[in-house]
């Protein structure tokens, strides 16, 4: 496991407590009862940390190495070996920070559609990070037009620090893909989940993310830039990141308070990477809910409420 900054408290104690646990076994001690204490400890350690956290620190969680990815998800929801991915926007190429495919949640046929970082070195760079190309989010679009022509519901899970911004991908028409994605979900005749897993920044995220419902976990954050850049901008220096993610709002308890998103999925005590099972059930829970619900009504209510969603986003009502 590794430990952020603001989680050293815990790596201390969890230290402590592997010490008392060697100790017994290696001398045949009886240390139950001193090693339950340290344990009761590092409980109420993280429950002060992980109860208080700032922004700033809710940022780091969204980024943890050990946080779920989209594929990640894609095993824990799916039903035993259902998922076929898909390749290929038909235009230009693959794109493996972009992935996407069919999957059965509980027997119900979803696309499913994600942005896909790597852990390893050669992963990330595969996955550049997990920001996309123009044939990404053209790949996106080619599948969920084929989920709308089979009524299929389409679930997307965005974990992206944006778009890819190299000369390549702005060659490629990096913005008219976005920007086309987003008209074309808004016009959709299916239901749509969003679901933002880790960093949803920018139209990197928008570009998958406009649904009839939307949803970050506990510990996530939705802006339309990230805070160092912002401090970058405001401060000419990345030194302000902090003070920059508690002024822009980007915590998902600042985006359910504005009724930009519909709710927040809890995550384990910790964040998602401390007991991914527990975070699979509660994405695949409402998921579920939701795909029940929305397959009730008809195309054109679904496509009527999501652009109305929408367009009222950032309307002052005075």
């Amino acid at each position: 496991m590794e430990y952020l900054d603001f989680e050293q408290p815990i790596k201390d104690l969890m230290e402590q407590y592997d010490k008392c646990a060697l100790v017994g076994e290696e001398s045949g001690v009886d240390v139950k009862e001193s090693c339950k204490k340290i344990e009761d400890k590092i409980l109420d350690t993280k429950k002060k940390i992980y109860g208080n956290l700032s922004p700033w620190q809710r940022v780091q969680l969204s980024r943890h190495p050990d946080r779920p990815y989209t594929l990640d998800y894609i095993k824990g929801l799916a039903d035993e070996d259902s998922f076929v991915e898909l390749h290929g926007d038909r235009n230009f190429g693959d794109d493996p920070a972009m992935i996407g495919g069919l999957i059965k949640i509980n027997g119900e046929s979803v696309m499913i559609i994600g942005t896909q970082k790597g852990r390893t070195t050669k992963e990330r760079q595969h996955r550049r990070f997990g920001m996309s190309n123009p044939e990404g989010y053209r790949k996106a679009l080619r599948l969920m037009k084929l989920a709308e022509k089979f009524n299929i519901p389409i679930v997307t899970l965005v974990d992206t620090p944006g778009a890819y911004p190299g000369l390549e991908a702005e060659e490629r028409g990096q913005g008219q893909a976005i920007a086309q994605n987003i008209l074309e979900m808004c016009q959709m005749k299916t239901p749509i989940i969003t679901i933002i897993i880790g960093e949803g920044a920018s139209g990197g995220a928008l570009g998958i993310g406009v649904g009839n419902k939307v949803y970050m976990l506990e510990n996530t954050w939705y802006s339309v830039i990230s805070p160092e850049n912002c401090s970058a901008i405001l401060w000419r220096s990345w030194e302000y990141k902090e003070t920059a993610a508690a002024t822009m709002k980007l915590t998902a308890q600042d985006m359910l308070k504005e009724k930009l998103i519909d709710a927040i999925i809890p995550e384990p005590l910790g964040g998602a990477h401390y007991d991914p099972k527990e975070t699979y059930k509660n994405v695949k829970e409402t998921i579920l809910k939701d795909i029940k619900a929305l397959s009730k009504q008809s195309g054109e209510r679904l496509m009527k409420d999501r652009q109305e969603k929408f367009i009222d986003m950032g309307q002052y009502k005075g």
